[in-house]
């Protein structure tokens, strides 16, 4: 190549960070700079793209900025010798001893570690899992199996997605160094990711025996009751970890949040809003804090307010998320404010930039409803009619989210014989070990699989179910509720199992539905088919498909609710439920708002009031933007009432 030949200038993460370095050593600093910041545009959270800034500041002489730099280096990795190094001499010419001891001691621990788990450690934090797999696994074989390298290789496995492997080399690891609190902690953590609050509750519980006032434990311990529903302990124990956090920053404003969620679930809203604002005292911009403020449906903001999360909707380096949080939660403040045509824009903008996020294929779910109703004729209920636990305990509440679910279990749970629990993801679980689990859709791979079962399988799936969810019912009441919406996949896994429960499809009229699920923000992975309007239009077919075959296989199994005649006639709606239910009438469900219980869902404020009229029609408001979803449902329009 001549000199008059241009360098082609690369683009992979890697190649990026050599050529960086390349220049620093050339003493081309400023270009060194700028093809990090295209560098970290495309991976903010590469550590070693903030070392590499750290040595061209120490080139530059710039002291500061090398420290701020290495020092997300090292937050974001902490397996960086090179960094905890500069750190150290940098903190030393400052005369900063404290931190430069610290930044030695953590240097000096590295150094005692075998070469191969410090590099793995730290190619894993940059998500270079096949390396950092690699470097554990050639120690293991040259120096056999060891507590720490099995742990670091459980966490590996963790981040790729087998956090089964992992929970099982954890669970190796702790069989000969029970003692061993990190991994005790992992393990933990992948219990309570992997919905086994219970064991995970009992793990943190141990851990708090060794080390009661471990921050990182007492956060572990409350999350998992958090996950089994008890929220009343949790109250106190943020307020306690709140004394010994600073007035500003991350964690107070996280510490804050989780308060005022538990406050929210049990009913203590004027106290969840006041936590909800120290959040955002603590971080300005906090989007989830700006959100849950407006999930709580009737809480108003201020002209200020809406000024202030559009300022921080602005911000070019606000994280992905929270940006999506405000623009929800904007949507809300305009809607409130009549302001329909703007509200939209924020609604579609935050649906945009959520859908961008998710996987979700809504021909997986088609296929799935093809696939189920083709697997469960009315034959295969019949040669297994005699089949699962013959308990009538569980009354499950299925549909759509957003159709009232929660109102039709707040109304049961007013009920002296039933109680409310939450949505219990057993049912989903069972189905994901027995017919394989779509990676993106959460959805049954092969629900034909569900019939192999046998007579004595289908029983013991059914006690399993019972003995499982016993944690989630603490009144003793004879018949408890599980409102997950998304068991109306599993209706026939449930009838197998459990036939004796009680089955209940609130449904709901399509356009309002799928409005609402289109204007709400759900956790974590849940319901990503609701951030399109194609997406959910083609749900809600699906829906109704696997609904209509049901209910020919299994005729009279499902009692249908309608959201709109129960708000017409309560008591008419709710004598039918009961009566369902096999229970008899009590006044006390039709003053269900005044029935205190803690409540999860995005409508626990509004079934803490009387029924209302108000929201059967409020999707019209946006009726000029909703002409593509209505095309998108086509006869569902109609047939939801067949």
């Amino acid at each position: 190549m001549t000199a008059a030949e241009p360098v082609t200038a690369p683009t992979d993460r890697d190649g990026l960070l050599r050529r960086a370095i390349d220049l620093r050593a050339a003493r081309r600093v400023p270009e060194a700079l700028s093809v990090l910041d295209r560098l970290q545009a495309l991976h903010p959270r590469f550590s070693r793209a903030f070392q590499e800034r750290g040595h061209c500041h120490v080139v530059l002489g710039d002291a500061p900025s090398a420290l701020t730099a290495l020092g997300e280096a090292v937050r974001l990795n902490p397996s960086l010798p090179a960094s905890w190094d500069m750190l150290e001499q940098l903190h030393r010419m400052r005369g900063e001893v404290q931190a430069a001891d610290g930044a030695a001691q953590r240097l000096a621990m590295l150094k005692r570690l075998p070469p191969e788990i410090v590099a793995a450690d730290s190619l894993s934090a940059d998500g270079d899992l096949e390396q950092a797999e690699a470097a554990i696994q050639a120690l293991l074989k040259r120096d056999g199996p060891s507590a720490g390298a099995l742990r670091l290789l459980a966490r590996i496995r963790q981040a790729a997605g087998a956090p089964d492997e992992a929970a099982a080399l954890l669970a190796e690891v702790l069989k000969t160094a029970p003692d061993y609190e990190a991994a005790r902690f992992d393990y933990a953590m992948i219990l309570l990711q992997d919905q086994k609050a219970r064991k995970a509750r009992d793990e943190a519980e141990r851990l708090l025996k060794r080390a009661p006032d471990q921050r990182a434990y007492l956060k572990l311990f409350a999350a998992a009751c958090v996950a089994l529903g008890d929220h009343e302990p949790v109250i106190d124990l943020y307020a306690r970890l709140l004394e010994g956090a600073a007035a500003t920053g991350a964690e107070t404003a996280d510490l804050r949040l989780w308060r005022a969620n538990a406050l929210k679930v049990t009913g203590r809203l004027e106290e969840a809003v006041v936590d909800y604002r120290a959040a955002l005292a603590a971080r300005p911009d906090y989007g989830v804090a700006w959100f849950s403020l407006a999930n709580l449906k009737l809480h108003d903001f201020s002209e200020e307010d809406v000024g202030r999360m559009r300022a921080a909707a602005a911000r070019p380096d606000l994280p992905e998320m929270d940006r999506v949080y405000l623009a929800f939660a904007l949507g809300k403040a305009l809607e409130d404010r009549a302001h329909y045509e703007a509200s939209w824009r924020w609604y579609a903008r935050g649906n945009g930039m959520r859908a961008s996020l998710g996987r979700y294929r809504p021909e997986v779910a088609e296929a799935c409803a093809v696939r189920t109703a083709r697997a469960f004729s009315a034959e295969v209920f019949a040669e297994r009619a005699d089949w699962g636990a013959p308990d009538a305990d569980p009354i499950f509440v299925v549909g759509l989210p957003r159709s009232g679910s929660t109102l039709i279990e707040q109304i049961l749970a007013s009920h002296s014989r039933v109680e409310g629990t939450q949505e219990l993801t057993e049912i989903g679980r069972y189905a994901g070990e027995l017919c394989g689990c779509d990676p993106d859709c959460g959805l049954p791979v092969r629900p034909e699989a569900l019939l192999q079962m046998s007579a004595d399988e289908a029983r013991a799936l059914g006690e399993r179910f019972l003995i499982e969810t016993r944690t989630y019912r603490r009144e003793g009441r004879p018949l408890f509720i599980d409102k997950m919406p998304n068991n109306f996949w599993h209706v026939g896994l449930i009838h197998l199992i459990l036939p004796r429960a009680t089955i209940i499809d609130v449904r709901r009229e399509p356009m309002a539905c799928c409005f609402s699920n289109l204007k709400q923000l759900f956790g974590t992975t849940n319901q990503e088919f609701t951030y399109e309007v194609d997406h959910i239009a083609r749900y809600y077919r699906s829906y109704l498909d696997l609904m209509r075959h049901w209910e020919e296989v299994l005729p009279g199994r499902v009692l249908r609710v309608s959201y709109e005649d129960l708000v017409e006639d309560l008591e008419g709606g709710v004598r039918r439920m009961l009566a369902h239910c096999g229970l008899d009438f009590e006044p006390t469900c039709l003053d269900f708002h005044q029935t205190r219980r803690s409540i999860r869902t995005p409508s626990s404020e509004q079934v803490r009031r009387p029924i209302s009229r108000d929201s059967l029609a409020q999707w019209r408001n946006y009726e000029p933007w909703l002409q593509p979803l209505r095309d998108a449902l086509g006869d569902a329009l109609v047939r939801y009432r067949d």
